[in-house]
């Protein structure tokens, strides 16, 4: 009896290795993706005015905080000429008008935007 019950665990046991090889493995990490790596790789090196912080406009001069923190409230905008319709003084439409180039816009994520972090993302000098 004992010889009868081993053989039959044993068969079960063999029945659920074969099994287990002829269903193909779940898919994992591959398929998963970060929204912000997306982001970054859809921008093409430009700031992304639907998704970046006002850091990001450190690099042209006189954009940073002021026009900025304009730039980043107002949004979210459907073409990058949508900040022209901002309340700017000359001299900001004039400044962005300058970096036009150096912008972009792709679709807001909340990822992206959640909370005031597009104002203060805690980087600091």
């Amino acid at each position: 009896m004992k010889r009868l019950v081993a053989w039959l665990i044993s068969g079960v046991v063999l029945a659920g290795l074969l099994i287990t090889l002829l269903i193909p493995p779940p898919a994992y990490a591959a398929d998963r993706r970060n929204q912000a790596d997306d982001k970054i790789a859809e921008r093409a090196g430009k700031v992304d005015l639907n998704n970046c912080s006002v850091r990001r406009f450190q690099d042209y001069p006189g954009m940073y905080p002021t026009l900025a923190g304009k730039i980043v409230l107002g949004g979210p905008y459907a073409s990058v000429d949508d900040v022209l319709n901002l309340d700017l003084t000359d001299r900001q439409k004039e400044l962005f008008t300058k970096y036009k180039d150096n912008f972009t816009v792709t679709d807001a994520v909340i990822a992206l935007n959640e909370g005031d972090d597009r104002i203060n993302d805690g980087q600091y000098r």
